[in-house]
Formats: C-alpha cells, structure tokens, sequence
C-alpha cells in the first residue's frame, strides 16, 4: 500500500461503498476532475488493487438465506491431498468461499442453502463425497449479525 496515496484510498472506499458509481460523481466525492478520476482508477485496477466488480445478489430474495458453516477435517494434509480437496469443493455451487485453517480442522466451508433438506443433498451429493475427507462437523447460523464487503484501508 506504500504506492497509495490519500485520494487513492478514498477512490477505492467510494468504490466498495458504490461500484457502480458514475466517474464524475466519484471524482466530485473524492476531490479530482474527471478525467484525472477515471485515469486513477484504471491505474488501481491495472496495479491490482481493484480486483473485480461485482453485484451481490440478496439471498433471502432467492431462498438461499440459511448460512451453514462447515468444519472439513482430511485423513492427510499432504499437498496432493490439499490440491484435490480443493479442486473438488470448486465444483459444489452452493459454496460461498472456502479457508484453509491453521488449528483442529483443515478446512471452514460457508454454504449458502434453502433449508435443512437442501443442505442434506448437498451434504450427500458433495459434501460426503469430497476426496480424503475423515471429519465433517457442521453449524448452522441462526442469524446474520454483521457482514460487509467492504475492507479497511
């Protein structure tokens, strides 16, 4: 972050507040011209800092608003058995991110489901069938208390 300046990481917190933000209407948030705006943020996105821009789409509209958290525990933790693991929980949907982890379980899936019977199929369908899997321990959310998108800068 050496490389950022001030009107830099302002550009980048309106973006994650408003991605779909107008660049004269981020320029006059932040202090620039236009063009001088638009130049900035081309340079984030060609430096990496801006990875992507996306839509989030509410769950609870499409009935995938029940958050279950998944502990995966692997027989080895070679990287052979890593890399497959990893693989395969790429192929399941429902899948909102997967964390390698330091401490008693390999691996803490957060899937985003209907309901009890849909995590089941997922259960059988995915979950029971990934490669080198010993131990599955599962949570479910009761409510959402705070989530963001937005990092600290």
């Amino acid at each position: 972050m050496e490389s950022l300046d001030l009107t830099d990481l302002r550009i980048l917190n309106e973006l994650q507040l408003d991605g779909r933000v107008s660049h004269a209407e981020l320029a006059g948030r932040v202090g620039l011209s236009t063009s001088a705006c638009h130049r900035r943020v081309r340079r984030l996105e060609a430096d990496g800092y801006i990875a992507g821009y996306v839509m989030i789409v509410d769950r609870a509209a499409i009935g995938r608003d029940l958050d279950v958290f998944v502990e995966v525990t692997l027989v080895s933790q070679s990287k052979e058995s890593l890399r497959l693991f990893e693989e395969e929980v790429g192929g399941c949907p429902e899948v909102m991110s997967c964390h390698l982890m330091a401490g008693d379980a390999d691996y803490l899936l957060h899937l985003a489901v209907k309901n009890h019977r849909d995590f089941e199929r997922i259960h059988n369908q995915y979950l029971s069938r990934f490669s080198g899997v010993s131990r599955l321990r599962s949570s479910f959310a009761i409510r959402t208390v705070h989530e963001t998108t937005r990092h600290v800068l």
